[in-house]
């Protein structure tokens, strides 16, 4: 009897990656996890590989999670970490599926990016057209998708999946933005006029999914959901959602002084849009930040 499909998974223990094993399973997909420590638990995952021993025959998708918290301080040390985790984590995955014979490799690459690579762009609408932007965030992501690239030369079709924020319970996001909208001391972040991208947790999880057995998408998809919010008007909706005010601005100044490189691409403004996803049919199941935040607070 002929086994299944099955999907390689690099960050299943993650925040968005520990849900997916269980919704491929409903399509007929069974799940490999890809962790450091070669095995564990996650709902639906039925075998496991160490990273120094990928083997991806059998495997019809791939789909690359990785990426260590961009949110810590941008220092020389932890750049290194978000390099060899993006870059370096895509390019060891590509050469394990150029070591496969061509008819054993992987149908599909799903690659982690970010909206990050359109740089800040102020009230520019962006869509996976659009060129990418100038910064460090914009120079990572380039160099980042530039790897998972290079798996299209050996036949594998490459989806680069450029996340914004993501709300869901158990992110770093959300649960941070709740403390301290709970507490009612949370507000805009500089002026508040920069456009904030955002995803529900299920849908992104969705659009991933989405990707993977859609076999005429390919190329960059913004997973983000379609209705955009500047931060002030984000953050109103947040307090709103709380039953709390939101009256404590951060300055500008505040957020680089504090945080840095990171406190910068807080304040920078990515208006982007889910072109690809839309125009391949996908569905949001949250496409406002309204019901996005109705599902969340409940």
């Amino acid at each position: 009897m002929d086994e299944p499909p099955r999907a390689a998974i690099i960050g299943v223990t993650g925040f968005i990656g520990r849900g997916l094993p269980e919704m491929l399973t409903k399509l007929g997909i069974s799940s490999t996890g890809v962790s450091r420590s070669g095995g564990g638990f996650v709902a639906g995952v039925d075998r496991w590989q160490k990273p120094d021993r990928l083997d991806f025959a059998g495997h019809q998708a791939v789909i690359n999670l990785a990426g260590s918290p961009i949110s810590r301080r941008w220092t020389e040390e932890n750049k290194r970490g978000f390099h060899e985790s993006r870059v370096g984590v895509t390019r060891q995955l590509v050469e394990a599926i150029r070591r496969l014979p061509a008819e054993a490799r992987p149908k599909v690459l799903i690659n982690g990016s970010a909206v990050g690579i359109y740089g800040d762009r102020g009230d520019e609408v962006l869509t996976e057209s659009s060129a990418p932007g100038d910064g460090y965030l914009a120079e990572l992501c380039r160099e980042w998708e530039d790897a998972a690239l290079e798996a299209e030369a050996l036949g594998v079709r490459v989806v680069r999946l450029r996340t914004g924020v993501v709300l869901g319970h158990g992110g770093e996001a959300f649960e941070k933005l709740a403390r301290i909208f709970k507490w009612g001391i949370g507000g805009r972040l500089g002026g508040g006029r920069q456009w904030m991208p955002w995803i529900h947790l299920e849908d992104l999880r969705a659009a991933i999914l989405h990707a993977v057995i859609a076999e005429n998408l390919t190329g960059p998809i913004n997973g983000t959901a379609p209705a955009a919010e500047r931060n002030v008007d984000f953050t109103r909706k947040l307090a709103a959602a709380f039953h709390r005010p939101a009256i404590f601005p951060v300055p500008g100044f505040a957020l680089k002084l504090g945080l840095g490189g990171f406190g910068g691409a807080l304040l920078a403004s990515q208006h982007a849009r889910p072109a690809a996803l839309e125009a391949d049919g996908f569905k949001f199941r949250f496409p406002t930040l309204e019901s996005a935040l109705a599902d969340l607070v409940a």
